[in-house]
């Protein structure tokens, strides 16, 4: 008996069978032959077109149950729409399966083309999703994709300790100190090519010496690790200046940009008794400004005098970062918060708090927990709305009445403290605070800790 490849059907017809009685699938197919024979004429007998291979092998799944019998039945079919139709309702001329009386109900006749269409359109998709996304670079990426491995490329090992360094660590007169490799690659990426890692926990004794012979610059990652750092080598070594990444940020991490902003606002060594004095970035103040205006830190100013008094090298390398070269671009703005800044700043000091506003305070920083968000408060210690972080500054400005309180999940920042200023906030409550020497006149800083 011939059988009907796969690859050759194209419909399969469905039915519905119901009996009377327990029957078994051998009863149904013998039926099937047996009750059509002659009733299409010999070009559709069901036996002579399998036998040709134009129907495939009847497939019968039945269960019984009390007494009764329902299953399905499916033909797959090759030949073309009229005929498989006309097979399709000589099944329901069928009225006995074995002993029992029966029925059988066609219910669909399925186009197996229109499942193979949809698959084919589906990985279509896939497939051109991937093309685009593998398409070729432009031109001027290719270009920097070669710059950039030369760059990383040219980093060295110095001294006994084979501490990473770039290339022009001997013959310029400035050095900037970073923490690992993975700083130094970054910092050859963007150009700057007289870096040296630590390269661990303890000072190098070549690197201390190093520091002797050089104007040195430490720039750290923005974390407790690099006030650690800081701490260290201020001890052992002769720095000149500091330079910080942003707060939470890795100087791995930082974009090309990102990067001379941070060592543009390096600060001198007797301006800073602690990580905490350095201010961020020069650059993000200025971006506070145009956007309307911030309150700059006192450091700031020390910072831009101290700077501008250091004495400007005779030749420069023109892939190195050195201090005069900063000078030159930040000669062109006017010094750093002189006319651009109205509030008033003053030590942090220890807030006083009494028992009721304690109690209030922990019960909203214990509601916010893991929430990301933020609670506006009033002086009545209402609550006056909840919105994320990122909105903060939004939604103080445009809530009705006077927002007292601050309460956020998360960590309080000198730019947060900035925000706030002048906008009647008395009260700032947070997880933890990272980099905050100085504060707006009239905020008071209170920690989660602090409660209980």
């Amino acid at each position: 008996m011939g059988k009907i490849a796969p690859v050759a059907t194209k419909y399969i017809i469905k039915a519905q069978l119901d009996a009377n009685g327990v029957i078994e699938k051998p009863d149904v197919v013998g039926a099937i032959f047996g009750q059509t024979e002659g009733l299409l004429g010999s070009d559709l007998e069901l036996r002579e077109l399998q036998k040709s291979g134009r129907i495939g092998r009847i497939e019968v799944n039945v269960t019984s149950k009390g007494g009764h019998t329902s299953g399905v039945v499916e033909i797959p079919c090759s030949m073309d729409k009229a005929e498989t139709a006309i097979i399709a309702a000589s099944l329901e001329t069928i009225d006995r399966v074995g002993p029992c009386t029966a029925k059988i109900t066609t219910g669909m006749i399925e186009d197996v083309r229109i499942s193979k269409r949809k698959y084919v359109i589906d990985r279509a998709k896939e497939l051109l999703a991937k093309l685009v996304g593998e398409t070729l670079p432009e031109s001027q990426e290719i270009t920097e994709a070669v710059w950039e491995g030369v760059r990383t490329g040219e980093a060295i090992e110095y001294g006994p300790e084979k501490l990473v360094a770039g290339p022009d660590i001997l013959e310029d007169d400035e050095l900037i100190i970073v923490e690992g490799r993975a700083d130094v690659l970054n910092l050859l990426k963007s150009g700057i090519k007289n870096c040296i890692a630590i390269g661990g926990t303890s000072v190098p004794k070549t690197l201390a010496e190093l520091t002797k012979k050089k104007n040195a610059t430490l720039f750290v990652d923005g974390d407790r690790g690099g006030e650690l750092i800081f701490k260290e080598l201020s001890q052992v070594a002769e720095l000149d200046f500091i330079a910080r990444a942003p707060a939470g940020k890795e100087v791995e991490e930082l974009s090309s940009k990102e990067l001379h902003k941070s060592l543009r606002a390096k600060v001198a060594i007797e301006q800073v008794e602690k990580l905490s004095d350095v201010p961020v970035t020069v650059g993000e103040a200025e971006e506070d400004h145009e956007e309307g205006g911030e309150e700059a830190s006192e450091a700031g100013a020390a910072r831009e005098a101290a700077t501008q008094n250091q004495p400007r090298p005779q030749q420069q390398s023109q892939s190195s970062y050195t201090p005069s070269a900063a000078q030159s671009d930040s000669s062109r703005r006017p010094p750093f918060g002189q006319g651009m800044f109205q509030h008033v700043y003053r030590g942090a000091q220890p807030v006083e708090l009494s028992e009721s506003q304690k109690g209030s305070f922990k019960k909203y920083v214990d509601e916010i927990v893991g929430s990301r968000g933020a609670y506006l408060i009033n002086g009545s210690m209402e609550i006056m709305g909840k919105v994320p972080i990122s909105e903060l500054q939004r939604s103080i400005e445009g809530v009705e009445g006077n927002v007292e309180t601050v309460i956020i999940d998360g960590v309080i920042t000198p730019n947060l403290l900035n925000m706030l200023a002048g906008k009647n906030v008395k009260y700032i409550v947070g997880m933890n605070k990272i980099g905050i020497g100085r504060v707006p006149q009239g905020i008071n800083v209170v920690l989660a800790q602090e409660l209980k």
